[in-house]
């Protein structure tokens, strides 16, 4: 039986058109996106608990363990706009049904490359498949929910988003430790398998009909390039040190592309991303607001699973664990925000949102070497609130501002904010770490009884220190290496807070903007 198919209007049906059956049902389009948006979410998570094992398996240098990330990172940006432009012009159920057997069959790959070459290069292929996956979630609920019930339907994809996210450390730490790190990838076969049979079933195809047209290739060319060049700045800053002339150079180079881009996008009649969407201004700000929201939340959760596991010595299960306040501060928050921006509009939603992770960050400022989990919750609360609270508005903002035609490019301007934001939050937040330590690892150490001469000779391990372990070795005395510990652990703490100062001003900067920019009284539908 083929799939019903509905063409773009001005408001999306309840049951759209030609459906036929469960075919088009909103709620069950809701559950079969869940699928494989909680297959992504996990999957981004839960390889940062692997990564360790993958080096000591495959005799991987850290430069490779570092490309494992960055070419998921990479090919994901790249190609979540063009995702969400095919999903729109050939059809979303099309796309989304195409991205979960792709990232299905990538994720078994990997676990059978057998080489770290490999493995880098199925990622890659991962991120490509997640990028016709991800924008097609939104631009599906998009077509096939009713305005009135759109912000409703997006509090709960943030939610299976966040907790997803969430839940990689804790189910990652189970299969590396119990199994291998190779069953990270392979445990996405049984959820695709899933999602696929599942979406084949319930989804009825949405499209914009536009005519035949050429599709816009250069557009595709040039963001791609743009997005490439700025997000490979961002990932290799931290080796390249931020104010170095490849740095800025690359980042600069990949600005002035995307540029281009948008310049070239205004002379088209069929653009890839239509310039016209940046008008709205909720929809402008939902994109930044995305894009910080991810900074802070994935640059924190980075450095807290470091301060977890290696500077107060919890397992990858523990320290998942300890942050299910997180996941289940985001259950709550999501559809709470759905609601509140419902009724209010994103004027009230993204900055509170925004405040809510700006005083967690603030509140990390009190962590110290020794700190108990009543001085972490309130603040890992306070990230999760303020996550579910500001992807339920933004994502409104965004998808929700945007015509029906649009929707899945909608989708993919999201999902590129959110992956740009996250690379930046990671890399800008553990480059001021490496740098805060650098400035106070001698001084920390000799305050903590290491002798000086000793002390000078540990600044070869920084980078060490920087991730939160004490270099010490087999040859110093119990007395020096619990000093050694005691001040690696200290100048850590330095950079968490310097990191966290740093994350919490620019959350309350967003609030401020979120509350300039977005008129009172914004619709939360067009």
């Amino acid at each position: 039986m083929p799939p019903a198919t509905v063409t773009a209007s001005p408001t999306p049906a309840h049951s759209p058109p030609g459906a036929a059956g469960r075919r088009g049902k909103p709620w069950l389009s809701l559950i079969a996106v869940a699928f494989g948006l909680f297959m992504v979410g996990l999957d981004g998570s839960v390889v940062s608990i692997a990564n360790p094992e993958i080096g000591r398996d495959l005799g991987a240098s850290t430069a490779e363990l570092q490309w494992v990330t960055n070419s998921y990172l990479l090919a994901l940006a790249a190609a979540l706009i063009l995702g969400g432009k095919l999903g729109d012009r050939f059809g979303r159920r099309r796309y989304y049904l195409i991205g979960v057997a792709g990232f299905t069959v990538a994720s078994v790959a990997i676990g059978l490359a057998g080489s770290i070459e490999g493995v880098i290069a199925f990622r890659a292929l991962q991120g490509f498949f997640g990028a016709l996956l991800m924008p097609n979630t939104l631009g599906i609920l998009r077509a096939t929910f009713p305005p009135k019930k759109f912000g409703m339907a997006v509090g709960i994809w943030a939610m299976v988003s966040s907790v997803s996210t969430a839940l990689g450390p804790i189910v990652g730490g189970l299969l590396v430790q119990h199994v291998n790190w190779e069953s990270v990838f392979y445990i996405n076969a049984p959820i695709g398998v899933i999602a696929l049979a599942f979406s084949a079933w319930v989804l009825a195809e949405s499209k914009n009909s536009t005519g035949r047209h050429r599709f816009d290739v250069p557009g595709v060319l040039l963001l791609a390039a743009g997005l490439l060049v700025l997000v490979f700045g961002v990932v290799k800053g931290e080796t390249w040190g931020w104010g170095s002339a490849s740095t800025i150079g690359t980042i600069v180079a990949g600005l002035l592309i995307l540029v281009v881009f948008g310049w070239y996008e205004t002379r088209q009649e069929h653009p890839l991303l239509p310039m016209r969407l940046f008008r709205n201004p909720a929809l402008t700000i939902g994109a930044v607001i995305t894009a910080i929201n991810f900074f802070t939340l994935l640059g924190s959760i980075f450095y807290i699973m470091l301060y977890l596991q290696n500077v107060r010595g919890y397992t990858p299960v523990m320290a998942g664990v300890l942050t299910l306040p997180l996941s289940l501060a985001s259950v709550v928050a999501s559809p709470i925000g759905a609601a509140l921006t419902d009724r209010f509009g994103p004027r009230l939603t993204m900055p509170l949102g925004m405040v809510l992770q700006g005083a967690a960050s603030f509140g990390l400022l009190l962590l110290d070497t020794d700190s108990s989990f009543n001085a972490m919750w309130p603040s890992f609360v306070g990230l999760g609130l303020g996550v579910g609270m500001v992807m339920a508005a933004s994502s409104e903002a965004i998808v929700g501002n945007a015509p029906v035609k649009d929707a899945g490019v909608a989708g993919g301007l999201q999902a590129t904010m959110l992956q740009i934001g996250g690379a930046l939050g990671t890399s800008v937040l553990i480059s001021l770490i490496s740098s805060r330590v650098g400035s106070t690892l001698v001084d920390s150490l000799t305050g903590a009884g290491v002798p000086a001469p000793l002390a000078q000779g540990l600044t070869e391990a920084e980078d060490a220190v920087s991730m939160g372990v004490a270099p010490v070795s087999a040859e110093m005395t119990d007395a020096v290496r619990a000093a050694v510990v005691d001040g690696a652990g200290t100048a850590f703490m330095h950079g968490v807070h310097t990191a966290a100062l740093v994350a919490g001003i620019l959350c309350l900067a967003g609030a401020v903007v979120a509350v300039a920019g977005i008129r009172r009284g914004t619709p939360a539908h067009q």
